[in-house]
């Protein structure tokens, strides 16, 4: 990785029109696409409390989201890696399309298991919405790189806006059905929201040469630098999902109503995007390292504050915090691995990083109803304490390791 004291003046001048083209591309569809993904968060887990039968249950829809997109995810980094991102992205789209479609059903029947079908399909959608950062680096110099990762999440501003809006326009459109009409908004939201990813043209990464030995993912996975970047990046998105997820929970077991909670997770993912303006101009100066260690403390911080009340401004600042956190800890987590591999292996590498981080976030997902079932909102927060403690001690062995080794 180059060192952040000889990192390339950034120039955007000088950059690859191609390439600033593609990031454009995919802000948008971090922008609009990605808007489908507050709408689940907001309302997943409240039809799940509302048609499972055991309330312990009620986050599952979202568990089953995350393992959809954590099995699909190796595949669709080689789907990515043989045909290219276009093909990849215009199919995750079709999947939120028809995980919207089978979720509206779901919630007309009053059936639990075809709304957990649809959550699937909307995990489909999630594994390709995971690639649009390594999407963003594909054709991006060494001094842009870390800037065009931060930008296309910073996307996620716009639909942090947009999907609570979503929850809030349409929810009701389906009266005396609640939470249908927002997902039927969300068919068309994928539908007109994928047309522009029709002119992405990223190309495919070059294969290895065939006199060239391959090499095992296992070999790969050896080197500190990318070890270190998956576990920070599970941590990361881990933790803000075992808190997110639990939320809207939360509060509605306090008294507060679903607009309520909506406002909670529409400053949190703004929270969460906002950073994405400046943060990759923190990594290029400073290196992911220090970047990650910031989002580290920013989570711990959000679970101490959310620990100290149930009043309305807990439930902002702790998820505000969280937000913030998880962007500088996965971005910089992104940025490390991005720059740890090769081309031609970043397929395998994407794929399984994704895996992993996705597994950690379906365990936390279905953790987060079973410690509100049995333990409250403070069992949460006690879960976040090893995790992170454990992404610390991996960042400072790193850190402190990595003179001796470069």
């Amino acid at each position: 990785m180059t060192d952040a004291t000889t990192t390339p003046t950034l120039r955007l001048r000088d950059e690859d029109p191609r390439a600033l083209r593609a990031v454009g591309i995919l802000i948008w569809g971090q922008s609009v696409l990605g808007a489908q993904m507050p709408v689940h968060i907001i309302l997943g887990g409240l039809v799940g409390h509302m048609l499972a039968d055991d309330p312990a249950f009620a986050t599952l829809p979202i568990t089953v989201s995350v393992l959809g997109c954590m099995v699909t995810a190796p595949g669709m980094s080689w789907l990515m890696g043989r045909y290219g991102r276009r093909l990849g992205f215009l199919l995750g789209a079709l999947a939120g399309a028809l995980g919207a479609f089978v979720s509206m059903e779901a919630i007309h029947q009053q059936d639990f298991m075809l709304f957990l079908l649809g959550s699937a399909f909307v995990g489909i959608y999630w594994s390709a919405h995971n690639f649009y950062r390594f999407a963003a680096a594909d054709m991006a110099s060494d001094a842009f790189r870390p800037r065009a990762i931060a930008w296309v999440l910073g996307g996620g501003l716009a639909s942090a806006i947009l999907g609570p809006e979503i929850v809030q326009l349409f929810g009701e459109a389906h009266e005396p059905v609640p939470h249908a009409g927002a997902y039927e908004a969300v068919i068309w939201l994928n539908l007109a929201g994928a047309l522009p990813f029709l002119l992405l043209n990223i190309p495919v990464p070059p294969r290895r040469a065939p006199t060239a030995p391959r090499r095992p993912l296992r070999t790969l996975l050896t080197a500190p630098q990318v070890r270190v970047a998956i576990v920070c990046a599970m941590v990361s998105y881990g933790l803000m999902n075992l808190m997110m997820t639990a939320t809207p929970l939360a509060m509605q077991a306090c008294g507060f109503d679903t607009g309520e909670a909506a406002g909670v997770v529409q400053l949190h993912v703004l929270a969460m995007y906002a950073p994405s303006f400046f943060v990759g101009g923190l990594i290029a100066r400073f290196g992911p390292q220090p970047v990650i260690g910031a989002g580290l403390a920013m989570l711990a911080a959000a679970a101490a504050v959310a620990a100290t009340g149930i009043e309305l401004g807990h439930f902002y600042g702790a998820l505000i915090l969280l937000g913030l956190g998880w962007n500088f800890g996965f971005v910089g987590a992104t940025s490390m691995l991005a720059s740890a591999v090769a081309p031609e292996d970043r397929a395998a590498v994407q794929g399984l990083n994704d895996f992993l981080v996705m597994a950690f976030v379906g365990l936390a997902s279905l953790g987060s109803g079973l410690l509100l079932s049995f333990g409250g909102w403070a069992a949460v927060q006690i879960a976040v304490v090893p995790m992170i403690v454990l992404a610390a001690a991996a960042l400072l062995w790193f850190t402190l390791a990595r003179p001796a080794t470069a």
